[in-house]
């Protein structure tokens, strides 16, 4: 996907002679940043053909063993995702594309959550990055109305349970979903005194992927990083803080996640917890990956009204705010 869109953006930067006489001279490849594959599709396209590398993505598709109905039924409830980013962290579309492709899935909103400053690894944003990319939510909001761009962060959980974001500042956003990404080996007292403190914070509205495990492994910039176990918590008492004060437990979507495991999460059902499905997309197409989500929920016995990303904007706007100071 990342290859296509550097050719894209280097075809963009050619005017109409250009483009032409490197197709005609069988050049296109030469340019920095286009291959012999996306060159292809580029040549196709411009004859107004459908290139044959997405008539077989089509096709692959197609093929696919259809959706359980009550599987597509709840994935048909879900109105947003509360948990994405942009390439503002690290993500690698620009925010536009990001809610082009949540409008295509039929979502009436999203949530831009990309990472707190901490989290240099990921490029987090400092409080001045932040407060720019308010204005430039402000701005595609007034474009792509009636869908709607959460504010938002994923904040990190500090070791001591603050969230690494300055008071004001989250409190001006409509989404915070507290995190921890570091320490993750930590006994088990401590790490249950961290993500109670975070809950109980009242900026804290969902507690993001909270085991921290990782079921497989994935790339990383610095090499492939391994499968990872479990934090280990008190998870009755961080759940029952969770009910106490009003903080959503995400059902984390991605594939390398996919936390809470059923376990815990069948816990967070038992204990009354309400939940967020989310994808924690870092390009468009993992915006579709709710669906795991959502088959772990049906496993788990979720109800689609206790997923708060099935309510209408009105009715999650105002529990959103329920616990700001």
């Amino acid at each position: 996907m990342q290859a296509f869109r550097t050719a894209a953006a280097v075809v963009d930067g050619l005017t109409d002679e250009q483009l032409d006489l490197k197709i005609r001279t069988n050049t296109l490849k030469d340019l920095k940043g286009v291959g012999p594959k996306t060159a292809a599709v580029v040549v196709q396209a411009h004859k107004g053909q459908v290139p044959e590398y997405l008539a077989k993505l089509e096709q692959d598709l197609a093929e696919l063993v259809p959706l359980a109905d009550d599987v597509a039924e709840f994935r048909a409830a879900l109105r947003g995702d509360l948990h994405l980013h942009s390439d503002w962290s690290d993500g690698g579309s620009p925010i536009r594309e990001m809610a082009e492709a949540a409008i295509a899935l039929g979502h009436e909103y999203m949530a831009l959550t990309d990472h707190s400053p901490r989290l240099t690894v990921a490029n987090g944003l400092s409080p001045a990055r932040l407060e720019q990319q308010l204005d430039v939510v402000a701005a595609l909001n007034e474009e792509l109305a009636p869908f709607r761009i959460l504010t938002g962060i994923e904040c990190d959980i500090n070791v001591d349970g603050s969230l690494d974001q300055t008071d004001e500042l989250l409190g001006r956003l409509d989404v915070v979903v507290a995190s921890v990404h570091s320490d993750l080996r930590a006994d088990a007292r401590s790490m249950t005194a961290r993500m109670l403190t975070a809950v109980a914070n009242p900026h804290t509205d969902v507690l993001g992927h909270c085991t921290g495990r990782l079921v497989i492994g994935r790339k990383q910039r610095n090499g492939t990083q391994k499968p990872r176990p479990e934090s280990q918590f008190d998870a009755e008492a961080v759940f029952g803080a969770c009910v106490e004060f009003g903080t959503a437990v995400e059902i984390n979507s991605r594939p390398e996640r996919l936390d809470p495991p059923r376990r815990l999460l069948t816990l967070a059902v038992e204990l009354g917890c309400e939940f967020a499905i989310d994808t924690d997309a870092h390009a468009p197409g993992q915006l579709d990956w709710q669906y795991n989500g959502v088959e772990r929920a049906i496993e788990c016995g979720v109800e689609p009204d206790r997923v708060i990303n099935t309510w209408q904007m009105d009715r999650l706007l105002e529990w959103l705010a329920h616990r700001r100071p």
